[in-house]
């Protein structure tokens, strides 16, 4: 019996093995194409409540999927799974999520463990302040609290500029981008660090947006783009072409100007964050680099 039993695990872990590098076979043969989502990640990937979730993100990916329900020849369940910043890779290795539409930065260690599509978004990183605040920069933060989400790529950049200037501060860490701004409007952190566009989408729905104002140099420039696993050639085709075809339409502008420049569901709030130079590029000549590679070109 126990023989059996580790045969049947066996097996499940093959097949799960299997569908980890053939996602199309697994959501044809279940009838189910998982999303996975952020709660709060600016207009990247929100949620409306009720299991409804909305974005500039989330908009490409539901492309993306008319695109495999063609590949797969049959209309899909599409649910959605919120993610966090620690959990999402965990989730989309262990087959729970199929694809990630959230605000996920590209970086050389991710690649290790996941494959990103060509980038679609690109971020840089800043600080969120109250309006009345005196921090201008990253030396004002000398003795102040700071808050950050726990996982994301902010941590690292934050830790690095406090090395390389010598700073001294306490970090406290929102297990989610509104719990670390929440910690900043209830005045148990003076700054939240993090991506500008989930800042700029925070304060847009925040209860008194003027209250609150973006901060400082900019501390990196990162590519953010949607993730699906590892080594999955024909699912990562897919996304790039629904990506490709968005840009040679317009579409991806007409996206672009929906969700960072007009009036957002369900307040109405306007982030108004015009599309970068870097990310108008990145569109006209698509690449999936990394970070460390991205930042680099950008530069030169």
């Amino acid at each position: 019996m126990l023989k059996k039993s580790i045969l049947v695990l066996v097996a499940a872990l093959a097949v799960g093995v299997a569908y980890a590098q053939d996602t199309l076979k697994k959501v044809k043969d279940s009838g189910t194409i998982t999303m996975g989502v952020r709660e709060s990640s600016g207009v990247l990937s929100y949620t409306l409540g009720g299991s409804k979730y909305v974005g500039y993100h989330v908009a490409i990916c539901e492309k993306a999927i008319e695109n495999i329900e063609k590949a797969v020849g049959k209309k899909l369940n599409v649910q959605f799974q919120p993610v966090t910043s620690q959990n999402r890779i965990p989730l989309m290795q262990n087959g729970t999520i199929d694809i990630e539409c959230g605000s996920t930065t590209n970086n050389a260690t991710r690649q290790k463990d996941v494959s990103f599509a060509n980038t679609t978004f690109v971020e840089e990183v800043r600080m969120a302040v109250k309006a009345n605040s005196s921090i201008k920069s990253i030396a004002d933060l000398k003795g102040k609290t700071v808050a950050t989400t726990t996982g994301t790529t902010s941590v690292q950049t934050l830790r690095k500029n406090k090395r390389a200037e010598g700073l001294e501060f306490k970090e406290l860490f929102g297990k989610d981008h509104s719990d670390s701004f929440l910690l900043v409007e209830s005045g148990r952190a003076d700054a939240f660090v993090m991506d500008g566009s989930l800042l700029a989408g925070l304060i847009a729905r925040s209860k008194n947006p003027k209250d609150y104002k973006i901060v400082g140099e900019v501390l990196s420039v990162e590519p953010i783009a949607i993730m699906t696993r590892k080594d999955d050639a024909a699912m990562l085709k897919i996304v790039n072409a629904t990506i490709a075809d968005l840009v040679k339409s317009g579409e991806i502008f007409k996206l672009y100007d929906k969700w960072f420049m007009q009036p957002t569901v369900p307040s109405g709030a306007v982030v108004n964050l015009p599309m970068s130079d870097a990310l108008r590029n990145v569109l006209k000549h698509p690449n999936n680099l990394p970070a460390e590679e991205f930042a680099k070109k950008v530069a030169s």
